[in-house]
């Protein structure tokens, strides 16, 4: 037709393309005609063809100062019901379908689906695939606080499958969507044709300065000490949701009254709305017991079914075992009657003859299923740090309830990220709960998250956050871990106590201990009018209670108040006076256990020397942090990896979480390395010599600062070549001994090392000042653990040396060399370092400065291998093979463990004046000192120097000076006298002709 039109009009192939817009008036060209269409000045008022008629039905209501607006027909029209909520910009979609079945089953398969997509507030998901994953613990969570009020009011024997699902269309991030989402359920099913006694209206209740706010929002959410959730219908109560900040139970009583009459304003805009655009309701078939049946099985079981309820010595799977025993024989009986009606609601009979049972017994003679009284709390055991390896531990059982909780500590970087609409973005506290299938002695498989586990957790969390300190006074991340060990009701409950423990285990300073208990409610009704004409509240309920009674009212906190509720029932809605009424039975329950766990422990364990973790948080500038960091994060992540500790880096700060001391202190050695610390004059620092002078050499130390150590403070001993001391690369500890006034630092060496013949301890950088009379005592681990040295056995946790031993006598005990590297690797002795051992002391011989044994390059390995010496107080001597001996030469005098060891190890010794002592008959570890003359006899002659046997199975070196003799033979006698020891503890022997 184009084509045609243009051979027609030869001018419309030039026709600019503008003149041909319809918008401009201009006709088509299909028209034939070139130029403007007519206009109409009165345009027809019926709907064009085509066009889809949406007739909308809309209801607006008030309730807090918040304007909210009920919509149905635009959307979702094809579902059973469907209903926008909005209040401000959030609005929720929540939608209700129903199967077509015959509903050949004895439950109600309700399933309530959540879902919150990041469409809502204008965000793409940050996951691989950009789409919405699994549901989250919050979408599970909102699931649940719209399925516990609606699942009660659907009719007795209506089984078939009913699907609700919410979604979040739009989010402005000031209101909470989840009871949003729970009032326009209840409108989409009273649009529905499923028979359902509604409607019912839920309300969220904060309390800001003890002033009550209806709706809040996330900001006034944020500062309430209340976050009550209350759905009720118009006379009666359905579910309870509180978390709260320990308040009282008068307090948590008025806001209660207060959120039933503004719930029912919600009630109705739904009934207007229902009747405006409501279907009728449908006939569905109902799986009812026939009265005939219930009183054959009646008959049948009731009389035996009593006969087991009224004996309290059957525990749970004995009465289980019996009850199980007594429908097996109904069963039989009505298989021989060949009554197939019966068998078909058999398992339904039997349980509605049970409930029967149970019941009458408890509100006739106000005695339960195990023989208690009403208001009696089960036997309580309480044990805190039963696993002593983690950071906090505790078991906690009441009756045959048996929970065990473990605490973990990490670092703020640990803490959970959320991807809610709504809230913060992330949680410093966890708690997960689970319930394994063995916990009631039953096969099953394990899955992802469970929408009651995620429930019990959370509501123990609530009521455990109360009570956490600030996060500013304790920034750490913490997840409780609950391990439901058995199960016989309240577990939730047993959660809430056992994690309190276990915080106080892990040294967290909780403000009080939180416990729980949970209420039950067994009442009996008119059934004509529905009204409850007796009822009875019983304290921490059964397994079996919460079953066949009405209510689980599960109420956690301190001795001051309340801290987390979540109520459950059964019948279509209790009246809110028994609710109240509950409140005071729950508190006197919650009393009578928190007695028992104040009795296990009543305070934060102080942390010791278990495995309990060491958290430190640092102040530094954000270039210090930025230059610990490193390129992306290099630094930081080579830190981690080699310490096994946790940085966690914020604005200005600097926290650390490590395993235990010994690791906090290798990780805040690093961290101070390279950002360094206030220098002080009097402080020990390590330090790396960066150059040598002929006036001394330059050291750098604390994150780069440089010192000079002048020629003067290398050594008490005259010394006059710099380099016969130290050398580049070298590691040193070193004091500051003062600042100038153009603040360039004064190290020395001689003032961090012991003064010859002093008998003072060397300073070690953060060790404990001691006296001149202690003296430090080190012994193998044989006596530690013979009982031979009891000051050693008291001071071993602060190894090497920080509290020293009583002893008047220095005594240098010796140990085998494995024994010193078990010893070393236990105190962090062991470091590395890039350059060759140097001594530090200069001998006094010829005043020249004597080189000492760990001065050797490799070629001196071969000679060193075969010092090797054992333990006389050791069960047995030591023997190496010599790849082992090969391997503990390289450890010993190679490139590693080098003057770093010899600077810890020797400052830990004590010099001792024994001139003219005579050399000893039998030289054991214990009389082994410095100073100690003997008698040797050459053991093997090596290049370059011997190996001696000192006598007792010890053995030490002696090393050949460049014009020393060496014409020794093995045999030879030698008058010797112990000089030094190595940082292995090998004893250096002198001749004393060299003194």
């Amino acid at each position: 037709m184009s084509s045609l039109a243009k051979k027609a009009h030869p001018l419309l192939n030039s026709l600019p393309p503008f003149l041909t817009w319809r918008a401009l008036g201009f006709r088509t060209i299909c028209s034939g005609r070139l130029g403007f269409a007519p206009s109409d000045p009165d345009p027809p008022t019926h709907p064009v063809a085509g066009t889809k008629v949406l007739e909308t039905f809309r209801e607006e209501f008030e309730i807090g100062s918040r304007l909210i607006t009920l919509e149905t027909g635009k959307i979702a029209r094809f579902a059973n019901g469907a209903v926008v909520l909005g209040m401000d910009e959030t609005k929720v979609l929540s939608t209700v379908t129903s199967a077509k079945g015959d509903a050949v089953r004895d439950f109600l398969p309700l399933t309530v689906d959540y879902q919150e997509k990041q469409f809502a507030q204008g965000v793409i998901p940050n996951t691989f695939m950009r789409r919405e994953g699994a549901p989250k613990e919050r979408e599970l969570l909102c699931g649940r606080i719209i399925d516990r009020p609606i699942r009660p009011l659907f009719p007795a024997g209506f089984y078939h499958e009913v699907q609700v699902m919410a979604s979040v269309l739009s989010s402005d991030g000031k209101q909470d969507p989840d009871v949003m989402a729970a009032n326009a359920t209840s409108a989409a099913l009273m649009l529905s044709d499923i028979p359902w006694g509604g409607p019912i209206g839920v309300i969220r209740i904060g309390r800001i300065c003890g002033q009550f706010i209806v709706n809040p929002t996330m900001d006034e959410l944020s500062l309430s000490d209340l976050n009550l959730v209350y759905a009720c219908t118009r006379d009666k109560t359905l579910m309870i949701d509180v978390q709260a900040r320990e308040i009282s139970e008068k307090d948590l009583e008025a806001g209660l009254r207060l959120a039933h009459p503004e719930a029912v304003k919600y009630l109705e805009p739904q009934i207007r709305l229902a009747a405006k655009a409501g279907k009728n309701k449908k006939e569905y078939k109902l799986s009812m017991i026939s009265d005939r049946t219930l009183e054959k099985v009646t008959n049948l079981a009731e009389a035996r079914i009593e006969s087991v309820f009224t004996d309290p010595s059957y525990g749970k799977f004995e009465r289980g075992e019996a009850l199980d025993q007594i429908t097996q024989d109904v069963k039989k009986t009505l298989e021989e009657e060949c009554d197939e009606e019966s068998l078909q609601v058999l398992p339904k009979a039997v349980d509605t003859v049970r409930k029967k049972v149970v019941r009458r017994r408890i509100i006739a003679e106000g005695f339960r299923v195990d023989g208690r009284q009403l208001n009696e709390v089960r036997p309580v055991y309480c044990e805190a740090g039963n696993l002593p390896m983690l950071h906090g531990s505790s078991l906690f059982s009441r009756g045959d309830t048996q929970v065990l909780c473990t605490v973990t500590l990490g670092a703020p970087a640990d803490a959970q990220r959320l991807e809610s609409l709504v809230g913060p973005p992330t949680k410093r506290f966890m708690l997960h709960y689970s319930f394994p299938p063995f916990s009631i002695n039953e096969v099953g498989k394990r899955v992802g998250l469970n929408r009651r586990e995620v429930g019990h957790g959370t509501l123990a969390e609530k009521a455990l956050l109360a009570v956490l300190p600030p996060e500013d006074d304790f920034p750490y991340t913490v997840r409780v871990n609950s391990e439901v060990m058995a199960s016989d009701g309240s577990t939730s409950m047993a959660t809430v106590c056992g994690g309190s423990m276990a915080l106080m285990d892990a040294g967290i300073p909780l403000r009080e201990h939180v416990a729980g208990v949970s209420v039950g409610l067994v009442s009996e009704v008119d059934p004509s009018t529905g009204e409850i004409k007796d009822y009875r509240i019983l304290t921490d309920i059964l397994g079996l209670e919460d079953h066949l009674g009405d209510m689980d009212f599960k109420i956690a906190g301190t001795r001051k108040g309340v801290t987390s509720i979540q109520l459950d029932i059964k019948p279509a809605g209790i009246p809110l006076d028994i609710i109240c009424e509950c409140l005071e039975h729950a508190l006197n329950g919650r009393l009578q256990i928190l007695d028992h766990m104040e009795r296990e422990i009543s305070a934060p364990r102080t942390q010791d020397d278990r495995n309990s973790p060491r958290l430190a948080t640092l102040k530094y500038s954000n270039d210090a942090i930025r230059r610990l960091i490193g390129p992306l994060g290099a630094l930081k992540r080579k830190i981690e990896e080699e310490t096994g500790a946790r940085i966690s880096v914020s604005d200005g700060t600097l926290t650390i979480v490590a395993k235990n001391q010994s690791v906090m202190d290798k990780v805040q050695e690093k961290v101070d390395f390279i950002l360094g610390r206030e220098i002080e004059v009097g402080g020990v620092y390590k330090g790396v010599v960066t150059s040598v002078k002929e006036y001394g050499a330059f050291v750098e130390f604390n994150g780069g600062q440089q010192g000079l150590l002048h020629i003067s403070e290398l050594s008490h001993e005259p010394v006059t070549r710099v380099s016969d001391v130290v050398s580049v690369g070298q590691q040193l500890c070193l004091m500051c001994i003062g600042q100038d006034v153009r603040g360039n630092i004064k190290l020395s060496l001689k003032a961090a090392s012991p003064l010859p013949g002093s008998g003072t301890k060397n300073v070690v950088e953060g060790s404990v000042p001691v006296s001149k009379e202690a003296t430090n005592v080190w012994a193998s681990d044989g006596d530690v653990a013979n009982g031979q040295n009891q000051e050693l056995l008291e001071s071993k946790d602060d190894f090497p040396g920080a509290n020293p031993s009583t002893s008047s006598t220095p005594v240098i005990l010796i140990r085998s060399a494995a024994e010193c590297d078990e010893e070393e690797k236990a105190s962090g002795l062991g470091k590395t370092s890039k350059s060759k051992p140097k001594s530090t002391v200069a001998s006094k011989s010829n005043h020249k400065p004597k080189k000492s044994p760990i001065q050797n390059d490799e070629s001196d390995s071969e000679f060193l291998s075969s010092v090797l010496f054992s333990s006389a107080n050791a069960k047995g001597s030591t023997s190496f093979s010599q790849k082992e001996r090969e391997k503990i030469s390289e450890s010993l005098f190679g490139t590693q463990n080098g003057d770093d060891d010899h600077c810890n190890f020797t400052s830990q010794l004590d010099t001792h004046d024994n001139k003219g002592v005579k050399p000893e008959a039998l030289i054991t570890t214990k009389n082994l000192k410095l100073g100690t003359k003997v008698v040797a006899k050459v053991y093997q002659v090596r290049a370059r120097g011997l190996v001696l046997d000192l006598g007792g199975g010890i053995r030490g070196m002696y090393r050949f000076e460049n014009d020393g003799k060496k014409d020794f033979e093995v045999g030879d006698e030698l008058k010797v006298k112990c000089s030094s020891f190595t940082s292995k503890g090998i004893p250096v022997m002198l001749l004393e002709d060299e003194e």
